[in-house]
Formats: C-alpha cells, sequence, structure tokens
C-alpha cells in the first residue's frame, strides 16, 4: 500500500516537473530568439488547451460522464471574466492590472461554476448519456445568448437590450461593453505564458489531490459500479456535483485566460461551439480517459501540429489524421497496453534490485 501511494506521488512529481521544464525551455528559447512570433502567440492557448483538458478528465475519466458543453463554461468563464475586467477600467483606470486580473479569474471561475451547478441539479441525479445531451444544448444556448445580449456603461448606470446596439441609447460609442455578435472589445491584455503555468500547474493540483483524496475515491468508486457505491452509503448525487463543478469552474479559469489573451472576444463557432467541446474531449481520449498528464501531452501536441505542419498544404491533414491514429493505437490497442505494463514492471524490478543491492 506505502509502494503504491509512493508510486502516485512520484508520478505527480513527474507531471509538475514537465509542465516546468517546458516553462524553462521556452523561456530559454524565447530569450535567444529561436521561437517564431506564430509559435510565441501559442504559449498562452497551449496553455489554455492544456487546463481544458485536464478539467474534462476529471469529468470523463474519473467521474465517467460525457460531458460535450465545456466549451460553454469555457465561454461564460471568458466573457464574466472580460466583462468584469472592463466594468473595473471604466470606473478605476488606475486599478493594479495584477491585482484585477487575478479578481477576474475568480469571478470567471465561479460564473462557470454557478452554471455548472445549476446544470448539474436536475441531470447529474439520471443516468445514461443525459449529461451529454444536456450539456451540448447548454454550450449552444449559451453562445447564441451572448451574441443577442448588447450591455452599454455611462454615468447612468448598465443599459440592456436584446435587439441592438441602438436601443441602448449610448451617445458614445465606446461605453458599450457587450456589443452582440461583436463581442467585447478593449480586454485588457493580461494573461501571459508564465501566468498560464501558474494556472495550469493549480489546476494540476487541484485535480491531482482531489483524485488521491478520499472524495476522489469516492467518486472512482460510483464510476466503477453505481449501485455497489450506493449500498455502502456513498452519496453519489453530492459527489458527482463536487466533480462536476469543479471541472466546469476550471473550464471558466481557462476561458479567463484566454479572454485576456484576445484584443476582441467573439461568441463564435470556432472558438465556443460544438467543435470546441469536441475538440477538448479529443485531447483527453487521445490522452488516455482518466490519464491527467496523458490529456495535458495530447492537448499541446494536438494543437503545435497544424501549425508546425502548415507549410506542408498538401500533406498537413493528413499526417495530423495519421499522427491521431498512432496516438490511438499506443493508447488503446491491446498490445500497446500490455507493452507498457511490462515496460514499467521492467523499471520497478530495477529499482527494487538497485535498492536491494545499496
Amino acid at each position: 500500500m506505502k509502494s503504491k501511494i509512493k508510486s502516485k506521488k512520484y508520478s505527480d512529481l513527474i507531471t509538475f516537473g514537465i509542465v516546468i521544464i517546458a516553462f524553462i525551455l521556452m523561456q530559454g528559447l524565447t530569450s535567444l530568439g529561436l521561437i517564431s512570433s506564430l509559435l510565441k502567440g501559442l504559449l498562452v492557448p497551449l496553455c489554455c488547451y492544456s487546463i481544458l483538458a485536464v478539467s474534462l478528465n476529471l469529468t470523463v475519466g474519473i467521474m465517467g460522464e460525457l460531458s460535450l458543453g465545456h466549451a460553454g463554461f469555457m465561454c461564460v468563464g471568458a466573457f464574466a471574466s472580460a466583462f468584469f475586467s472592463k466594468v473595473i477600467v471604466y470606473y478605476n483606470p488606475s486599478f493594479p492590472a495584477g491585482l484585477r486580473f487575478f479578481f477576474a479569474i475568480i469571478i470567471g471561475a465561479l460564473f462557470a461554476a454557478i452554471f455548472g451547478f445549476l446544470i448539474g441539479i436536475p441531470v447529474l441525479r439520471l443516468k445514461g448519456d443525459y449529461l451529454a445531451i444536456v450539456t451540448l444544448a447548454f454550450g449552444e444556448i449559451i453562445k447564441n445568448l451572448i451574441n443577442i445580449l448588447y450591455v452599454g456603461l455611462d454615468s447612468d448606470g448598465f443599459h440592456i437590450s436584446f435587439k441592438s446596439s441602438l436601443d441602448l441609447h449610448m451617445a458614445n460609442s465606446d461605453d458599450i461593453i457587450l456589443n452582440g455578435p461583436q463581442g467585447i472589445t478593449g480586454t485588457p491584455n493580461d494573461s501571459s505564458f508564465f501566468i498560464g503555468i501558474i494556472l495550469l500547474l493549480i489546476t494540476l493540483f487541484i485535480v491531482l489531490n482531489l483524485i488521491r483524496s478520499r472524495d476522489g475515491r469516492a467518486i472512482m468508486a460510483i464510476r466503477d459500479n453505481t449501485i455497489a457505491a450506493e449500498s455502502i452509503g456513498i452519496p453519489i448525487t453530492a459527489y458527482k456535483m463536487m466533480a462536476f463543478v469543479i471541472s466546469a469552474s476550471l473550464a471558466g479559469v481557462a476561458g479567463a485566460l484566454y479572454a485576456h489573451n484576445l484584443s476582441t472576444l467573439t461568441a463564435l463557432p470556432k472558438n465556443f461551439g460544438y467543435n470546441m467541446s469536441i475538440m477538448i474531449l479529443v485531447f483527453v481520449v487521445l490522452g488516455g480517459i482518466g490519464n491527467i498528464r496523458g490529456s495535458m501531452i495530447s492537448a499541446v501536441i494536438l494543437t503545435l501540429l497544424p501549425e508546425l505542419l502548415r507549410g506542408l498544404n498538401n500533406y498537413r491533414m493528413l499526417i495530423y489524421a495519421i499522427v491521431l491514429i498512432v496516438m490511438m493505437l499506443f493508447n488503446w490497442a491491446p498490445a500497446c497496453i500490455e507493452w507498457r505494463k511490462m515496460l514499467v514492471a521492467k523499471i520497478k524490478n530495477k529499482n527494487t534490485s538497485k535498492k536491494e543491492v545499496a
């Protein structure tokens, strides 16, 4: 038992170490001027997608429920945090940028958690694919709702309309915060690669500690056998709700990081639509369902790959598809699974023999 706990702690340290080494490596390459401007622009999105993949794995891999609306929670966090930052800038332009961004992240996580809780109330008591259907609908509804919402702010307070910006009766168009399909323009550019890495490390710390805790073991027991877990007194709905709300709030954190990296934030299908949710789910599946480190690495590889292969216009998508197939086979083919188990067993045996000799 103690050896298993030590191996899990060792595995967690490796995960944190990978993130820290990647940050140091990228910072070193950037200072030497060896990274293109295109790759520099992908550093913050890489952190966002990694946070999204890790948080969704909490729902899909650890809790065992399929969610297709993770981009919807990201959308809520993004627009809530961007709206908060714009309001703070309007009322107090001299407010410290770092503190403003900190509160914006909290606001994004809080609003995403609230929506996760509201969706989880009617759905998590049910069985089957209801969660997938409802979260899919939520993602589309929240995106379309933002596209018809107009909000302005002046000395008289907030002005809200669901028709057009003309109904706000704003004397200055710069006072319009949320302009329907045009989204939010002029969000403070507070995101950075360093902050993204810090948020990713915090996300890993929260998720990994939850998995290793008593609550995490209860959630996995529910995933493995709901009836058996209920028979020994585990409150199924409460634990499912906890995991789902934490996952949604972390998606809101990724949304806040994403929003403060853009000059204009719009609720487009490519940003917060169904395809985005599917892409995040692909990160989780290819990285290994329940494998936190694998989902993070998968998010980085599959985000970088299309950009790195942009010069091969005729073969870019072919190579991308081949990589997807290879990763799927490596993670799920029985022969590959057995090979990985044998490799891990050999490493453990070598370590044990070295300790005995010492």
